[in-house]
């Protein structure tokens, strides 16, 4: 029974109901030769056909919506009453079927979202005192710890407290390939373990997890309208009433009701309507899959004019994590451990990523750098001065020594000298000074991410004309790393504010340019650039909401993979208008000359709308060189280190 209930409010069943009737009155026509059944069974195929259609219609009319339903209703209505019955019938019924192929193609192009929902834990293993027990996934309390097994599904975002596994992340960063967890590392609600066991403690549950934020934005995305489907809205509101006031004065000229009849049905613009729309869902499904969240219609419509790309350098182009590699010293009371001292005790109280590596450094030399700075002052783009013990202790740049009147003495010339050598070789010099002397140099540096020159030369594959770098280092030291990856231009020395002004200059300059950055100190950059991007945004929530495109991954080659399927999706909405167009402008001209008739022109028009769904969809397959991009084995680290950025 209710199997039986499930099929009657299907979404074939109106279409079945209707064709069988169809069948039912030619073999009553033609077999028994009883006309007048004949004609009964096809208006009752006509009705139920076009009964949903109808409501459709008037439901539309009542908020002032001129709609599809409406021409495919007046002109059912009308071949009804000019007693043509099997051109009312056929017209209902393929139009039923061009809507429940319509409706099952476009939940195909949806998968995506169905995929994300169909993989959402259902229940989670808590450990409450000295038991293991099974509870719904939503009642996880914060803190909790869970457990998980070979085979299940991670139910809360958390951090492993204890044991190992593998995890299947591919819902998450679109990355088949399952990642190793211990001790320490985060996991994501929706992941699936592939082997180990592994005691998480619950940081995000219920509607506070990764997966549920990617769902949500899929599903606004989704709906979020671009603007040439905004147009295209516009424009049907027009083009509907007109093919109406078109037909009735044809109608009127030729005294031929059913030709009037007929440019109604051949004048629907369902391929017209559908053909944004469809593009716009495929392609930010196929984007979900591979972990390139895009906010919506606009931002994918303007990412495929993107022809300029700005890069942050350190945590984008390098690996973002410094160290240590020179000391140079000055003075010969004050050797390089005493210089690595000081810099390390003044950077105590600092917060920039470069005070870590000194000060790692100095421990692990065995250097004592105990307590903090009696006073700390950074001075943003120069360096930090701090008070240590009745000694003022700078660590930066030039600039920074000539504000404090330190880069007038002697060793001044050395310092300059040594500093351009280290940023010749790609490091980032940090010039120590100490009550009015400089005492030395310390070389910091970073390493280029492996990607770094692959994703450059595939954003100028996918049709970026301009890659530039927006970086705190010296030219000299950009340059050096600008050098490596092969960017196209370089701007140093900037403070937030100029990247900002470097993205607005592109910009008026006439490019659509994307800001990729740590939406941090590149905050300003990304608000001003037309696309903001924020990389590895799987464990932030807050980038998912507000970037315009985030990659949950930080993969650098997700970047070009964002272009290039923004390029794809709206050369695939362009190539749907045209289809659009030209069958309704063909099938208009076979009204006009003779040979089209009501039937065919709804046969044609439904075929249309598959067509323009069916190459929407293909947008759901994951392109050539994406592919290519997935299966090239990664190359091994550089060890050439590269200038770590000081501001």
């Amino acid at each position: 029974m209710d199997r039986i209930q499930m099929w009657w409010h299907g979404r074939w069943t109106v279409p079945v109901v209707s064709g069988l009737l169809i069948i039912a009155s030619f073999a009553v026509t033609e077999i028994l030769d009883e006309g007048f059944w004949g004609d009964v069974l096809m208006i009752a195929a006509t009705v139920v056909a076009g009964t949903p259609v109808v409501i459709k219609a008037v439901s539309a009319l009542m908020i002032k919506v001129i709609g599809i339903d409406l021409l495919v209703s007046v002109a059912a209505i009308g071949a009804v009453l000019v007693q043509n019955y099997w051109e009312a019938a056929a017209v209902t019924f393929l139009f039923a079927i061009g809507h429940s192929l319509e409706s099952a193609t476009l939940n195909k192009t949806r998968s995506a979202l169905a995929e994300l929902v169909a993989v959402a834990p259902d229940v989670a293993i808590v450990v409450r005192g000295d038991q293991q027990i099974e509870i719904p996934a939503e009642e996880v309390a914060q803190g909790e710890t869970v457990l998980v097994k070979n085979g299940a599904r991670v139910p809360v975002d958390g951090v492993v407290t204890g044991g190992t596994g593998a995890l299947d992340e591919a819902s998450i960063t679109g990355e088949s390939i399952p990642v190793e967890k211990m001790t320490g590392d985060t996991v994501f609600a929706g992941t699936i373990s592939t082997g180990g066991f592994m005691q998480v403690k619950a940081t995000g549950v219920g509607a506070d997890t990764t997966l549920v934020r990617i769902i949500h934005r899929v599903e606004e995305a989704q709906e979020a309208k671009a603007k040439t489907q905004q147009f295209m809205d516009r424009f049907s509101k027009w083009y509907t009433p007109g093919i109406m006031v078109l037909s009735v004065v044809f109608g009127l000229l030729t005294q031929d009701i059913v030709l009037a009849l007929t440019l109604l049905v051949i004048g629907c613009p369902g391929a017209l309507v559908i053909s944004i729309p469809v593009a716009i869902v495929a392609g930010i499904g196929r984007g979900a899959r591979d972990g390139i969240l895009i906010k919506g219609g606009e931002y994918l419509e303007t990412s495929a004019k993107i022809d300029a790309v700005a890069l942050d350098k350190t945590g984008t182009l390098t690996e973002g994590r410094p160290y240590l590699t020179d000391v140079v010293a000055f003075l010969s009371h004050i050797d390089e451990d005493e210089v690595l001292r000081m810099a390390a005790r003044a950077e105590a109280g600092s917060e920039h990523p470069l005070a870590r590596p000194i000060i790692e450094a100095a421990a692990e030399r065995g250097l004592p750098v105990l307590g903090l700075p009696q006073h700390t002052e950074p001075v943003p783009g120069k360096g930090i001065v701090a008070s240590l013990d009745g000694h003022r202790v700078a660590v930066g740049n030039m600039a920074l020594m000539e504000m404090e009147g330190v880069a007038d003495h002697g060793e001044a010339a050395n310092a300059a000298q040594a500093a351009e050598e280290l940023a010749a070789a790609g490091r980032t010099p940090m010039i120590v000074g100490c009550d009015g002397r400089i005492i030395g140099v310390l070389g910091v540096a970073d390493r280029i991410r492996t990607d770094a020159p692959a994703m450059i030369a595939q954003l100028h594959e996918a049709g970026v004309k301009k890659v530039i770098m927006l970086t705190g280092d010296t030219q000299l030291v950009a340059e050096a790393v600008a050098k490596q990856v092969g960017v196209d231009e370089v701007r140093a020395s900037l403070l937030p504010e100029d990247k900002l002004n470097a993205v607005a200059d592109l910009q008026r300059q006439g490019h659509t340019v994307a800001m990729v950055g740590d939406g941090v100190n590149d905050a300003p950059a990304l608000a001003t650039a037309d696309i903001g991007v924020a990389m590895g945004a799987a464990g932030t929530g807050v980038a998912i909401e507000t970037a315009d495109i985030a990659l949950m991954k930080d993969d650098l080659l997700k970047l070009p993979q964002a272009v290039r399927l923004a390029r794809r999706t709206v050369n695939n909405m362009r190539q749907n208008i045209v289809i659009a167009l030209t069958t309704v402008g063909l099938l208009l001209l076979g009204v006009l000359f003779g040979g089209v008739t009501m039937a065919i022109g709804m046969l044609v028009h439904e075929i249309s709308v598959l067509v323009v769904i069916a190459n929407a969809m293909r947008l759901l397959r994951r392109h050539g060189n994406d592919r290519a991009a997935k299966t090239t084995e990664t190359p091994r680290p550089s060890e050439q280190p590269v200038a770590a950025q000081r501001a």
